[in-house]
């Protein structure tokens, strides 16, 4: 009897209580495709609101889902909460799913069926491409993603067209075997840096919806985010 294919969720979350419930039971209904398992890892960096009671309340009440619960002791950081659940996650593939609303869970199975087919080892959800739902908000955070994934291809060979989406499914054994540092949001750039390196990997990219959040609604990344970016991107694109 063949064994089912897992796909691991990492969840970072950071003073989400307003969300992250809702967006644990939207994760914990989806049915994917290719007879994969699944499992959730949350990973609470050092919330200072009801995050933590959120999370635990979720898990009680639903004994059935497999979710995997790591505190960070002191603030580090959306990296450093990714860091850990990578580390912790069990599953073949990984992908990352934030713990807001910006993402719809139920498009898993849209980064994944590249995988089912075997063409795939990464799969970037791009909110840049296909017909998909979007949420208009920002003119300049919309004209800092396509410079920095520009640049970001300029160092890496690729022809992503968002480099910065939080929807990145990774064949697990690939990502673990990273040595990774970014702490905050310079992540991005540098996971993409270092995946684009190794021999003869398939990155594909597929469209996905974004229903994004205003600062008021909580959203976090700055322009100082921006300018750790474009450093990322030059350190590990250069330097490795």
């Amino acid at each position: 009897m063949s064994v089912s294919p897992k796909l691991s969720v990492i969840i970072p979350a950071y003073n989400e209580e307003k969300t992250i419930q809702t967006v644990l039971k939207a994760v914990a209904a989806v049915e994917l495709v290719g007879n994969f398992a699944k499992e959730i890892i949350v990973v609470n960096d050092c919330s200072k609101d009801q995050t933590e009671v959120q999370i635990q309340q979720f898990i009680v009440a639903n004994p059935a889902v497999e979710v995997a619960y790591f505190k960070h002791e002191v603030n580090k950081g959306k990296g450093a909460a990714l860091h850990t659940g990578i580390q912790k996650a069990t599953g073949d593939y990984l992908i990352v799913q934030d713990a807001d609303l910006e993402y719809d869970p139920q498009e898993f199975n849209i980064l994944l069926q590249p995988i089912v087919d075997g063409h795939a080892d990464v799969v970037y959800g791009s909110r840049f491409m296909g017909g998909k739902a979007h949420r208009i908000l920002f003119f300049w955070h919309s004209i800092g993603n396509k410079i920095l994934t520009f640049l970001s291809n300029m160092m890496t060979n690729l022809n992503l067209t968002d480099m910065e989406t939080c929807y990145k499914l990774f064949r697990a054994d690939m990502v673990k075997g990273l040595s990774l540092q970014e702490k905050r949001f310079g992540f991005e750039p540098e996971v993409t840096a270092k995946i684009a390196r190794i021999p003869n990997i398939r990155i594909y990219e597929v469209g996905v919806s974004y229903y994004g959040r205003t600062y008021a609604e909580g959203k976090k990344i700055n322009w100082k985010d921006g300018f750790r970016a474009i450093y990322c991107i030059i350190k590990y694109g250069l330097f490795g």
